[in-house]
């Protein structure tokens, strides 16, 4: 089937592919280098994805599942993660400036180096 990975605010498509699921559609974006700055990502399933550098800056991650996901150095400046679950999650150096992170699950999650200047952690 064909995932479009749409913006959240303008609804313009940033990404799509013929694939199984969203997962599959947002680590192949990933790989690319395609900009999901602003993507509308809210309540995916990204168990596990490896999305090391990605660039999401701005990005609706709202009750998105990324347990055990792989983020380390990716650029989420002022993205909105409340209630993500983001257990064990690898967020190392990631940029996190101004980011939502309110009610997100972060036990276990290793945020070693990542600038969280700004951040929103209330609840998380």
């Amino acid at each position: 089937m064909k995932i479009e990975l749409k913006h959240r605010f303008n609804g313009s498509v940033l990404f799509s592919l013929e694939t199984e699921n969203i997962k599959l559609c947002v680590q192949a974006a990933v790989k690319s280098g395609a900009d999901l700055g602003g993507a509308d990502l809210g309540g995916a399933y990204l168990g596990g994805a490896d999305l090391g550098g990605a660039y999401l800056g701005g990005a609706d991650l709202r009750g998105a599942y990324l347990r055990g996901a792989y983020l380390r150095g990716a650029y989420l400046r002022g993205a909105d993660l409340r209630g993500a679950y983001l257990r064990g999650a690898d967020l190392r150096g990631a940029y996190l400036g101004g980011a939502d992170l309110r009610g997100a699950y972060l036990r276990g999650a290793d945020l070693g180096g990542a600038d969280l200047g700004g951040a929103y952690l209330g609840g998380a």
